[in-house]
């Protein structure tokens, strides 16, 4: 149970799929900012089901017919097929958070693939890979939430004119990297 919990917190905050490895950063730059909580919700259950499904036909279907190369054919599909229903079942649960123009977002999350992969490389069991696939759309929430409230921040402030825009945005998701660096010290192994 603590390994789980570790797990969790791990994928969350010490080797986020956004700021360690550098996978789904092109959701979070070109997310808007009415979006920020629709996007970070979605892309949660869509790591999670993708995570759990990917990992049961990684160990279920693909190890035992011997066909481990075919992984990324499958695990590819699978992200991109359960996007329409997902956002089609959230914008029918939640009417009040903003799910339309989700669809090329979402696509174009390298995370949800990175999350299926990593967990067919590790392997540990079902109930990792669930825990993994959690942190991870939480990790992606929270720092998709902070980087939303940075650039309302920076918004309002006077910014010289090379850096506004992409430039302030990278410096400060390279702030936000920096300061998630800090909580390696968290867990010791």
């Amino acid at each position: 149970m603590t390994e789980l919990v570790l797990t969790l917190i791990s994928a969350a905050l010490l080797n986020n799929l956004v700021l360690h490895w550098p996978l789904g950063v092109d959701p979070l730059l070109a997310s808007s900012r009415r979006q920020v909580h629709a996007l970070g919700l979605a892309t949660l259950c869509l790591m999670v089901i993708v995570g759990v499904i990917g990992y049961a036909v990684w160990h279920w279907l693909l190890v035992p017919l011997q066909l481990q190369a075919l992984r990324l054919f499958v695990f590819l599909p699978l992200s991109v097929l359960l996007i329409a229903p997902l956002v089609k079942r959230l914008a029918r649960w939640l009417p009040n958070l903003p799910f339309d123009g989700l669809w090329p977002l979402l696509l174009g999350n390298a995370g949800v693939l990175g999350l299926a992969l990593i967990n067919a490389q590790i392997d540990k069991g079902l109930l990792h890979a669930t825990a993994l696939s959690l942190g991870a759309g939480l990790g992606f929430w929270l720092v998709l939430g902070l980087f939303n409230d940075l650039r309302e921040r920076s918004a309002d402030n006077d910014i010289p004119l090379p850096f506004r825009g992409l430039p302030i945005d990278l410096i400060g998701a390279g702030l936000i990297a920096v300061i998630f660096l800090g909580f390696s010290g968290l867990i010791k192994t």
